[in-house]
């Protein structure tokens, strides 16, 4: 298939710039995957569209604040993302200005409280950036970083706690799983007290949320690997709903992918800890989940790929079709969609 079969215009005034007052406010289409019937509703109403005995799947991730912003000793200014940890002091970032950040390289953020060395330059472009600090990495980070928002996004976060879920945990992506933010601790509440089982698994967003789809082939694309976890407790969980004959419902294409990448071909779930760099696009045969919450995703990104490979492309199309003359709001703070 080609990059091109998955543009859909989007007026830019729908790209959402700031979250929804209150988060189960937004608005949520329900697509149905076989037919490509649609229904609107508010994403307060998604107890009412859940089963009891279903399973949500959701990532448990704590976004990082992954922007540095500093200077390099030679002079100018340098900006770091951190995308991943590699081990002894050693992450792989997104750089700016890139031809200035070369091997040898020497970086100061914060009067000198946090100073980092440019040890390598990585396949495709990336910096493998070595820190030295006192103290606690994190909590150096959480005084001298920013949140590290999309760039379609222009305007300042207030708060940035709108920038993650209220059951983010585990510290270390560089980008909220975005359909998580829809969700209140009251909203969780009525899902169970209806039945719905909750489980959670982790992935760390990276690069691969930020990589466009370069090559006209999709099949050309590769996704870049990110680190994912499955607990023996998530898996006997997801597990034990398929058992019973629930729907398993991924919430936002990062626990998809997490799912669908350890997933045995009967559907089964193992632990797991490691990396994924799996790439779902259409054609591609689903073996654990049932369906999906997502936001409305980029034209021609891996994203907008995922879900028409589980709705199919048509489908998703006219969906995403109906949300623009609608006035849906588009992206990360924008509205979701339910996939079943």
């Amino acid at each position: 298939m080609k990059k091109s079969d998955f543009w859909f215009d989007l007026p830019p005034e729908l790209i959402a710039q700031t979250p929804a007052e209150k988060r189960d406010a937004s608005r949520l289409l329900r697509l149905d995957r076989d037919t490509g019937a649609t229904a609107h509703y508010v994403f307060q109403d998604l107890p009412d569209l859940l089963c009891q005995g279903d399973c949500l799947v959701l990532n448990d991730t704590r976004v990082l604040p992954a922007r540095l912003l500093g200077q390099r000793v030679s002079g100018g200014a340098v900006e770091l993302v951190l995308l991943r940890d590699l081990g002894g002091g050693c992450w792989e970032c997104l750089s700016r200005p890139g031809k200035k950040t070369r091997p040898g390289t020497r970086l100061e953020f914060g009067d000198g409280a946090l100073s980092a060395e440019v040890v390598d330059v990585l396949d495709g472009g990336n910096r493998l950036v070595r820190f030295e600090y006192e103290g606690i990495f994190l909590q150096v980070l959480e005084r001298l970083g920013k949140m590290p928002l999309p760039p379609y996004i222009t305007r300042e976060l207030e708060d940035a706690e709108r920038y993650q879920t209220v059951y983010s945990r585990v510290p270390g992506s560089a980008a909220a799983p975005t359909a998580g933010l829809h969700f209140t601790e009251e909203l969780l509440d009525t899902l169970r007290q209806k039945g719905v089982v909750i489980t959670t698994i982790t992935l760390h967003v990276g690069l691969g949320t930020f990589r466009p789809v370069k090559t006209e082939n999709i099949e050309d694309h590769v996704m870049h690997a990110e680190y994912c976890e499955i607990s023996e407790q998530a898996a006997e969980t997801i597990s034990a709903a398929r058992t019973r004959g629930g729907r398993v419902i991924a919430v936002g294409t990062t626990s998809c992918r997490t799912l669908e990448s350890r997933a045995e071909e009967d559907g089964t779930i193992r632990p797991y800890a490691g990396f994924t760099n799996a790439f779902i696009y259409p054609g591609y045969r689903f073996k654990c989940i049932d369906g999906l919450v997502t936001n409305f995703h980029l034209p021609e990104s891996t994203l907008i790929m995922l879900v028409s490979a589980l709705a199919g492309r048509e489908n998703v199309l006219r969906a995403y079709g109906e949300a623009v003359e609608k006035g849906y709001r588009f992206f990360s703070f924008g509205d979701a969609m339910l996939i079943l």
